[in-house]
């Protein structure tokens, strides 16, 4: 028994209205373009971010980098475990819950993120210049309220 088509229209709006879809198409193709510009670093774009969120005075508990980043607490652990067989950042206990841990970031990590900012500094404003009739900025804003 054939299943029923939805009608083209529907197809059609959802192509070209929905958020979640054109989010993900998005995030896929950003994601792909980033990794392939932090390669030569032996970065992905989700560790550049986690270094990033790290390299400031926060010094979050896994499940809040985690939080922060949008990422499951099983993916955070195994990509923090990662970094820090590469020597990029080291887990501390917390001095509070010593079942807890803290991401800290090592010398190399600190010396990775500022070989990498530059590198995305760079691809960032071709972004911009790729996209002359959007304001970048207000978008990420937009973007981050659905967050």
């Amino acid at each position: 028994m054939t299943q029923p088509s939805l009608p083209i229209q529907t197809v059609h709006q959802i192509r070209d209205q929905c958020l979640c879809l054109a989010a993900q198409r998005a995030a896929r193709k950003l994601a792909r373009r980033f990794d392939r510009l932090f390669a030569p670093l032996g970065l992905t774009n989700g560790q550049f971010s986690m270094l990033v969120a790290l390299s400031g005075q926060w010094q979050p508990r896994l499940g809040e980098l985690a939080e922060f980043l949008a990422m499951d607490a099983t993916t955070m652990t195994a990509a923090a475990k990662t970094l820090e067989k590469r020597g990029l950042l080291r887990l501390d206990a917390d001095e509070k819950d010593a079942r807890a841990r803290r991401p800290v970031l090592s010398e190399a990590g600190h010396a990775a993120v500022a070989e990498a900012v530059p590198l995305w500094q760079q691809e960032h404003a071709k972004l911009h210049a790729e996209m002359p009739d959007t304001d970048a900025t207000a978008l990420a804003r937009v973007l981050s309220q659905l967050s």
